[in-house]
């Protein structure tokens, strides 16, 4: 009956241990190509979602480099301007003036040069004769850089000094770094504070923030540095987290006017062979009343570029007092000599007036021509 129903003898013994050991080991080997399966799937999950971000991260950087600006635009003028002002109230007044026009136009940097062999490079030290000539170019920069400075850090970096006297009746700049505490923006001015750290973690910054920022490197305190903040930040921690970055990254990623450097420059020559780029200014423009119409002329691409502006006697003064140069002819100095106010009405027109004439005429051709120049 058995044979008939066709049924098979089961596995005695050993016969059914090792089909069952068998049956293990085929199952157990299905289970481990399933892990690796499922682990190579992970993985390359995993590297997508990296690659991902990685070109997500570039594409945002390449946008930022988009908007960002790249060239700078420096302006150059003498110190000696202040010593027609009667006053320190006017001389104040007159320093605020020429830094307000800086800002509006967003110069990156200003040199103050002097014409009078007083040969000074520095900010430090007193000023001599308030009021009176003596030393101009020193409280010219002192003022610009005040201004300058954020608001939250000027008791920091700059003590009471007579220069300074009447510099907070000024017109504030109002620029973009100098940022209210309650303002949202990815940079901000800081200065590093003296303040322990735990090892490995970076120095504390005030930002003029609600809470200090904890940056990535450990700084000398009292230094001026420029912060990025990071996106993710937790709000239960006491201090925010960021990177200390260059002072040029929020031109030239984001492009935010970022305020001017100021340079002290011991004579007209000196403007151009102590500047701060490697490869000198690559447009240079003096202007003049005996200069060439704007209108005739068509600025090249450049990197760096100054515009040059004299003082009561023009830049001709400056050139005759340059113990470095021979020429007696400014024009030869610059790329470009021009008059930015053909047919004036009046028969001078002051360095302040001159910097937001030319600055508001050259600003259109420098913004076209504010590109690398090619290779």
């Amino acid at each position: 009956m058995a044979e008939f129903l066709g049924k098979r003898p089961r596995p005695q013994g050993e016969a059914r241990k090792t089909e069952w050991r068998k049956l293990k080991k085929e199952r157990k080997e299905e289970k481990k190509k399933w892990r690796e399966l499922k682990m190579i799937k992970k993985l390359e999950k995993q590297r997508a979602q990296e690659e991902a971000e990685k070109q997500k991260e570039e594409a945002e950087e390449t946008q930022q480099q988009a908007k960002g600006r790249t060239y700078t635009l420096s302006v150059a003028l003498p110190g000696s301007i202040l010593n027609n002002a009667q006053s320190l109230e006017l001389r104040t007044y007159l320093a605020g003036q020429i830094a307000r026009a800086c800002a509006i136009f967003c110069v990156d940097e200003i040199v103050v040069f002097d014409e009078e062999g007083e040969d000074v490079k520095s900010v430090e030290g007193e000023f001599v004769g308030i009021g009176k000539k003596g030393q101009a170019s020193v409280q010219l920069a002192r003022i610009l850089q005040y201004l300058e400075c954020p608001q939250y850090l000027r008791k920091a970096f700059f003590p009471k000094h007579q220069d300074l006297q009447f510099a907070g009746l000024l017109n504030p700049l109002d620029s973009p770094h100098h940022v209210r505490q309650e303002e949202v923006l990815e940079y901000r001015e800081g200065i590093v504070l003296h303040r322990p750290t735990r090892p490995g973690r970076g120095s504390f910054v005030n930002c003029g923030m609600k809470k200090e920022v904890q940056i990535d490197k450990n700084l000398e305190p009292g230094l001026r540095v420029t912060v990025r903040l990071d996106q993710q930040q937790i709000p239960e921690s006491k201090s925010l987290k960021g990177r200390v970055v260059s002072s040029q990254e929020p031109r030239t990623h984001a492009g935010l006017y970022w305020g001017y450097s100021v340079r002290l420059a011991s004579c007209l020559s000196a403007v151009f062979a102590e500047g701060p780029f490697k490869d000198g200014y690559d447009l240079t423009i003096g202007t003049s009343e005996r200069g060439e119409d704007l209108a005739s002329v068509q600025l090249p691409n450049f990197n760096h570029a100054i515009v040059v502006f004299g003082g009561l006697q023009g830049l001709e003064a400056s050139v005759e007092a340059d113990p470095n140069l021979e020429v007696t002819d400014p024009s030869v100095l610059f790329d470009f000599y021009l008059n930015t106010c053909p047919g004036q009405g009046s028969r001078t027109i002051r360095t302040e007036e001159a910097i937001l004439i030319s600055l508001a005429t050259l600003r259109p051709p420098i913004i076209a021509a504010g590109a690398p120049r090619p290779d």
